[in-house]
C-alpha cells in the first residue's frame, strides 16, 4: 500500500470534520434577505391570520395568561403545578444547574413519578453541563424519562451548535409555563441584588396550551422517537380567559427563520408603540432596518437590555455596537442597573405581547430550537406595558450623543464581538 495513502485519507477526514463544522455555525437555510413590505396594521385581522399561516398554528381563543415576576413569583406555582399532576409532566428547558432550586424540581418531579404519573424531561446538553449527574440519576430510578438534547457524537458534528432553548413545562396537558426562567440559583429570589436575576415567566390555561404540548413532544420525537399522545397529554381543553393566542416554535431542522419573520411582520406592522425587554440585543441589517423605519414613520421604540451585570461582555459589546441607527432615529434604548436582566418579551401597539425564551439575535432566530407564545389583548398587553414602565424606570438611558463619544477601546471591543455576532 503507498505511504500516501494514510495522509490522504487524514486530509479527506480532516476536511470533513471541517466542512460539518463550517456547516454547523453557518446553518444551511436560506436566510430572510429584504425587508417585509407594510400591507397592514397590527389591528386589522388580516395580521393574526397571515401570522398563524405563516408560522404554523393559527391563533385560538380563549387563552388566560398570568405573568410572574421573578423566582418568587415564578417557581412558587410551578413546583406546585408539578406536586398536583394527576397524569402527565412534560418539561423541557436548557438551563438546569445544580443547588437548591435544582433539587427542589427533581424531588418534585420524581415524586410525581413514583405516584404514577408520566414524567418526560428534556434538557440541553450544553445548558445542562453545571447539573450534578446525583438529580438525574434519582430522577431516573423514580422512573422519570430523561433525554439530553444533542449530546456531542462523533456523527452529529453537523448539529453541535444547534441547541434546545425552549422552556416549557405542561401539567396534564391542561396548565403551561413558558418565558425566559432558567432552572438555577440566579433565578430565585426577587432581583434585590446582582446575584439574583430579573425575569419574568408566564402561567397559560385555555386551548393554546395543545400548542404548547405539540412544541414540546416535536422535540421529544427527535430525541427519543416516542410519540407521546391521547388525553393524557391533549386533553379537551374549554376556554379559561379572553385572550386569542398562538405558541410557535423554530429550529434549525425546519423552519428555522420562524422566529425572525414574526418579529418583522409584527415590526412592519407597527402603528404606535414598540416595548422590547431583550436579555440578548443583537439585531442583524434586516432586523435593525425594520426598526429604524418604524421609527421614521412615527413608532416609537423603547428597549431595555441588560448593563454592566450581564452574563456576557461579548454580548453586551456586540449589542451596543448596532444601537447607532437606531439612537439617531429617536429609539430609548436603556440598561437595567439592579442586576441581570434576562427578560424576553415584546409588546407592539399595547395588543400584541410576545413572549417566550426566544433572544433578539441570530442565535435565537437561526442556531437554537426556540418557542414563542403570541398573546392578543389589550388588558394584558397593558399590565405588561407598565411591568416593562417599572423596569425601564431602573434602568439607565443612553443618548446617541453618549454612544457617539464612547472611547476607542469600546470601539474595538464592539468591532471585534461583531465579528463572531451571529454566533450570539
Amino acid at each position: 500500500m503507498p505511504r500516501w495513502i494514510p495522509a490522504a485519507i487524514v486530509v479527506a477526514s480532516l476536511s470533513g470534520i471541517a466542512g460539518l463544522l463550517i456547516a454547523n455555525f453557518v446553518g444551511g437555510e436560506t436566510k430572510i434577505e429584504r425587508r417585509i413590505e407594510r400591507l397592514y396594521t397590527l389591528d386589522d385581522p388580516r395580521f393574526m391570520q397571515e401570522l398563524g399561516v405563516l408560522l404554523g398554528p393559527p391563533f385560538v381563543q380563549g387563552t388566560k395568561v398570568r405573568a410572574l415576576l421573578n423566582g418568587d413569583e415564578i417557581f412558587p406555582p410551578m413546583l406546585a403545578a408539578i406536586r398536583g399532576a394527576r397524569v402527565s409532566i412534560t418539561f423541557e428547558t436548557y438551563i438546569y444547574w445544580s443547588g437548591d432550586i435544582g433539587r427542589a424540581f427533581a424531588d418534585a418531579l420524581a415524586e410525581r413519578a413514583r405516584r404514577g404519573v408520566k414524567v418526560h424531561v428534556l434538557l440541553d446538553w450544553v445548558g445542562s453541563a453545571k447539573m450534578d449527574d446525583s438529580l438525574i440519576t434519582m430522577m431516573e430510578q423514580a422512573g422519570v424519562q430523561v433525554r439530553r438534547f444533542h449530546p456531542p457524537h462523533w456523527s452529529h458534528l453537523g448539529r453541535l451548535n444547534n441547541r434546545t432553548h425552549r422552556k416549557l413545562l405542561v401539567i396534564d396537558g391542561a396548565v403551561g409555563y413558558t418565558g425566559g426562567v432558567g432552572i438555577a440559583p440566579q433565578w430565585t429570589g426577587r432581583a434585590q441584588d446582582p446575584e439574583h436575576w430579573r425575569d419574568t415567566h408566564f402561567e397559560v390555561e385555555g386551548p393554546v396550551v395543545a400548542q404548547m404540548q405539540s412544541v414540546f413532544i416535536d422535540n421529544w420525537i427527535k430525541v427519543t422517537g416516542d410519540v407521546l399522545h391521547g388525553p393524557d397529554y391533549f386533553p379537551a381543553l374549554a376556554p379559561a380567559g379572553p385572550a386569542s393566542a398562538q405558541m410557535f416554535s423554530s429550529s434549525p431542522s425546519g423552519g428555522s427563520e420562524s422566529m425572525q419573520l414574526m418579529y418583522l411582520l409584527a415590526i412592519t406592522a407597527a402603528s404606535r408603540s414598540i416595548d422590547l425587554s431583550a436579555a440578548y440585543f443583537v439585531p442583524d441589517a434586516l432586523t435593525l432596518q425594520a426598526l429604524t423605519e418604524a421609527l421614521k414613520r412615527g413608532v416609537r421604540l423603547r428597549i431595555v437590555v441588560p448593563g454592566e451585570h450581564i452574563d456576557s461582555d461579548t454580548v453586551r459589546s456586540a449589542s451596543r455596537a448596532t444601537w447607532g441607527p437606531l439612537l439617531r432615529a429617536g429609539a430609548t434604548i436603556a440598561e437595567y442597573a439592579p442586576t441581570m436582566y434576562h427578560c424576553k418579551l415584546m409588546i407592539v401597539d399595547g395588543l400584541l405581547t410576545s413572549v417566550g425564551s426566544t433572544n433578539f439575535d441570530n442565535r435565537s432566530f437561526r442556531l437554537n430550537d426556540e418557542a414563542t407564545l403570541n398573546i392578543v389583548d389589550r388588558p394584558f398587553a397593558n399590565a405588561q406595558t407598565a411591568a416593562f414602565e417599572a423596569d425601564l424606570a431602573l434602568a439607565r438611558p443612553v443618548t446617541y450623543a453618549q454612544w457617539e463619544a464612547r472611547p476607542v477601546r469600546e470601539r474595538v471591543g464592539e468591532w471585534l464581538a461583531s465579528v463572531i455576532g451571529t454566533q450570539l
